[in-house]
């Protein structure tokens, strides 16, 4: 079942906009308005419209006006132009200033329009399903979910999450092998600022010492005998997001330091090659 849309019409024609509002109004489910001028628009968009549909020339506010005042001040509410002008300039003009779509007058305005909604509507109803599935993801890593307790511990453990889930810092996760660290780790992630950027997990005791650094930093093509192809590190992966380094406190000297120089520099450069690569990752240990 398609959702129910709030539809403004600005229009000054008032056989024009009967005509659009007749049309439009053929699905039951949706609520038509139809204004005469830009004023009467912007005076009624409290009603919080999915969709204004502006004739070009109004006589009050010129349609490039009206969009740019509409797209200042309600940014998510798409707007369609329709317009005697059939100059590809003025379109490119308004489709970079924001308008969703622009549509010329003639016989199949009303079919184009209607078509135009549909597609909104569609992408109106994605948007919400992935801001869904976003919403379960989250609440798959509430801290509740992942580690089960009600002692004064647990309850201090989860408070340092949610802590660490609100700022950009470092952190550092100790616990015994299989109690769950990655977990933490990532519940961390999912909670903050880069849960829609990638979380990548790195368990470093299960690397090989003398492939440490190529899988952490990545690599170019030649940059040793089997390098047959440029490979992307670790940190790249988790560009935006978040790097978890489990079982690190092993790690050799040598990669200490070149990984200390890369936290504190915020850029690598990969095993055989001279570009320096900026990165902005969180990382937890």
């Amino acid at each position: 079942m398609e959702a129910p849309f709030t539809i403004f019409i600005v229009e000054d024609d008032p056989w024009y906009g009967q005509l659009l509002h007749y049309h439009l109004s053929l699905n039951p489910e949706d609520t038509v308005q139809l204004w005469t001028s830009a004023q009467e628009c912007l005076d009624n968009m409290y009603m919080r419209p999915d969709v204004v549909t502006i004739d070009f020339s109004l006589p009050d506010i010129s349609g490039d006006k009206l969009l740019a005042r509409l797209h200042q001040r309600w940014p998510e509410v798409p707007v369609i132009i329709i317009s005697a002008q059939n100059k590809i300039a003025t379109a490119v003009q308004l489709l970079k200033a924001g308008a969703a779509d622009y549509l010329v007058k003639d016989d199949n305005t009303k079919d184009l329009l209607w078509n135009a909604i549909q597609k909104l509507r569609e992408t109106s109803a994605l948007r919400e399903h992935v801001k869904r599935l976003e919403d379960q993801l989250q609440n798959k890593y509430d801290f509740s979910k992942i580690l089960k307790g009600h002692s004064l511990a647990i309850e201090n453990l989860f408070g340092l999450m949610e802590k660490a889930a609100q700022t950009p810092v470092t952190v550092s996760i100790t616990g015994e092998t299989g109690t769950g660290k990655e977990l933490v780790a990532k519940a961390i992630h999912m909670k903050s600022g880069r849960h829609k950027k990638p979380f990548v997990a790195v368990n470093m005791a299960a690397i090989p010492a003398e492939l440490l650094e190529s899988e952490l930093f990545g690599h170019e093509k030649g940059a040793f005998t089997s390098a047959v192809a440029r490979k992307i590190g670790k940190f790249e992966e988790a560009n935006g997001g978040t790097l978890f380094l489990d079982e690190i406190g092993d790690l050799h000297p040598a990669i200490q330091s070149k990984l200390l120089r890369v936290l504190q520099e915020r850029e690598l450069q990969r095993v055989g090659g001279n570009e320096r690569i900026k990165l902005d990752v969180r990382l937890i240990t």
